[in-house]
C-alpha cells in the first residue's frame, strides 16, 4: 500500500478573492493537490500532471462557462 504524498508547499489562487471562495494548490511529485480554505483539515484531493495540465487548459479556454 502507497501512503498518500504530503503536497510540499500550497500557494492560494490568484483568482481567490479576499474573504470567501477560495482554494489553494499544492505541489506533488507528479502532480498537484487542491484544497478548500474554509476548512483545510477536511483534506485535498490529488490529480496526476496530466490530469491538472488539462484542468488549467480547460480553464483558460473558458469551457466551464
Amino acid at each position: 500500500m502507497t501512503l498518500p504524498q504530503i503536497p510540499h508547499s500550497w500557494r492560494k489562487s490568484s483568482r481567490s478573492s479576499n474573504q470567501t471562495d477560495c482554494v489553494e494548490v499544492g505541489c506533488l511529485d507528479g502532480g498537484a493537490a487542491v484544497r478548500d480554505t474554509k476548512d483545510r483539515s477536511a483534506g485535498y484531493f490529488a490529480t496526476t500532471s496530466q490530469q491538472w495540465s488539462t484542468f488549467l487548459n480547460a480553464v483558460k479556454t473558458d469551457r466551464f462557462s
